[in-house]
């Protein structure tokens, strides 16, 4: 019974595993042509679904509170969004040398690119009691700085090995990612009431259409013949990521717990969970349009 209550809490990991497997067993089923035909139903409706459900969930009229704060915003999306990346940068370089696999090497440099988490990061902090407003605010503003500063990092670290045009890149990210979170937001506006009374899973929802990307996206790995990833590589990126993530939640607690920081201890939590903190559920989208048909964005993914 406690196994069963676990995997229900972390149905979400569960769901990955599955996904991953079941591309392996089969995976010509959700190949580029295959049966999902996931040029359409993913590359365009899923990725289209993520955003709209993002537009609903965004509680973008409770952040006018939080518009006050204006150095911890800068700081937030400062470390986010431009600090990361470029640290994990010049650390690839020194780890460039070492014989780990150089697209998972890329696949950590995708992840430094990332906006904030939506949920995540405001669910722990307040669960912590941090500051819940600054927490939205900057989960939700990163967000949507993300729909253009993520795919121009990533051209800019990882450039752009795509057969897609950079012009074709950004017409898709507007059509499904700007259009679609601008009408969920406007569709929130006129449903509000029921939202607040319903209280829809957006999070599941989400992460259910994502389980789909992710799917897809293990399938054309499988069915690549050309990719061979060894067990060393893998399990030092995953070391190196807890040493990451650890180092980042150090390095922002240090900064913002200075005597001169101006920073309150429920302001803290809110910087240590939203600077150091990805998003995965708008994160593969941006990559699976920004990397169209390359050979290697399984591993990146």
């Amino acid at each position: 019974m406690r196994l069963l209550e676990r995997m229900r809490k972390d149905w979400f990991m569960v769901g990955i595993v599955l996904a991953i497997a079941g591309a392996k067993l089969e995976p010509s089923i959700g190949v580029n042509g295959g049966p999902l035909k996931p040029e359409i139903t993913v590359s365009y409706i899923a990725v289209a679904t993520i955003f709209f459900n993002s537009g609903l969930s965004l509680k973008t009229e409770e952040l006018t509170s939080a518009l006050v704060h204006l150095k911890l915003h800068l700081f937030i999306q400062i470390f986010t969004l431009a600090f990361f990346p470029a640290t994990i940068w010049l650390f690839l370089q020194l780890l460039s040398i070492t014989p780990i696999n150089e697209w998972l090497l890329k696949g950590l440099q995708t992840v430094g690119c990332m906006p904030p988490p939506v949920s995540s990061a405001v669910i722990l902090t307040k669960a912590v009691g941090g500051n819940e407003a600054a927490a939205i605010f900057n989960s939700a503003f990163g967000s949507f700085l993300g729909i253009v500063i993520t795919p121009l990092l990533l051209l800019l670290f990882l450039g752009s090995s795509s057969s897609v045009p950079f012009t074709s890149i950004f017409s898709q990210l507007f059509m499904t990612v700007v259009v679609p979170l601008i009408i969920g937001q406007i569709v929130r506006r006129y449903i509000k009431d029921w939202l607040e009374r319903k209280k829809p899973p957006f999070g599941a929802i989400s992460s259910s259409v994502l389980l789909m990307i992710i799917y897809t996206t293990f399938c054309d790995t499988f069915s690549n013949p050309n990719i061979d990833l060894d067990k060393f590589s893998l399990v030092l990126i995953l070391f190196i990521i807890f040493s990451i993530q650890l180092s980042f939640m150090l390095l922002t607690f240090i900064f913002s717990t200075r005597n001169n920081s101006g920073f309150t201890p429920a302001d803290t939590v809110a910087i240590i969970f939203c600077s150091t903190h990805k998003s995965l559920t708008l994160g593969i989208p941006m990559l699976k349009i920004v990397f169209a048909g390359h050979e290697h964005l399984s591993l990146i993914s």
